[in-house]
């Protein structure tokens, strides 16, 4: 029975991953991941997750500690770097979902829901997601780049409005990429992974680095 319920357990997580990719977390029918999963009990997914906001949690907690383990090592690496440097900040937060998104359909559907969840305010999705959030390791990525940001003395409107946008075309790039390799060739070379990597860090220090537009 624990066996069972198990295996139902991780395909309704397997289906959310997939639902929450395509419609968004908060658009994505439940009961459509019911019958993804394979289920006829129509409350399956409030009988194992006990909400919607439990159903993300589960989603995300798939990666968060994989993430968050790179991460660690890479963000401790970028705080032994000058000041400055923006760019290590950058390849803690890239890498990490690069590798993650090259796991599979999993990972690149995890990728594009962490991008969507850590947009918004979290909060009334409730412990368990900010939880799983945590574990990823971002808010002390995000802190650290907001330092390193700093010196530009952005205003708090233009900072939050870079961040976001970066993060969104980040997310996004990484996901289309795993996405690519899973449809039929389009007749654009992919980068390999290491040069993918070095040119989304580049792209992505030009993005929150670049001269401030003038107030008006």
């Amino acid at each position: 029975m624990e066996s069972a319920a198990t295996d139902t357990r991780q395909r309704l997580v397997d289906a959310a991953l997939q639902a929450f990719a395509e419609h968004g977390v908060h658009n994505a029918s439940l009961l459509e991941i019911t019958r993804r999963a394979g289920q006829r009990n129509r409350g399956a997914v409030h009988y194992h997750f006990g909400s919607r906001a439990g159903m993300i949690a589960a989603v995300l907690e798939a990666y968060a500690d994989e993430v968050g383990r790179r991460g660690v090592e890479l963000l401790a690496a970028a705080r032994e770097r000058p000041d400055d440097d923006i760019a290590s900040v950058i390849e803690a937060l890239v890498r990490p979902l690069v590798e993650v998104s090259e796991m599979g359909w999993r990972g690149r559907c995890y990728v594009v829901v962490l991008g969507e969840v850590i947009q918004q305010d979290i909060t009334p999705l409730g412990p368990a997601v900010q939880e799983a959030v945590a574990r990823t390791g971002g808010y002390d990525l995000f802190a650290l780049m907001r330092e390193r940001l700093r010196p530009m003395a952005m205003d708090v409107d233009l900072e939050g409005e870079r961040l976001a946008v970066f993060t969104d075309c980040i997310m996004h790039a990484i996901a289309d990429r795993a996405r690519a390799a899973e449809l039929p060739p389009t007749g654009r070379t992919p980068l390999p992974t290491e040069r993918f990597i070095a040119n989304l860090v580049s792209m992505g220090t030009a993005m929150l680095t670049a001269p401030a537009p003038p107030v008006e």
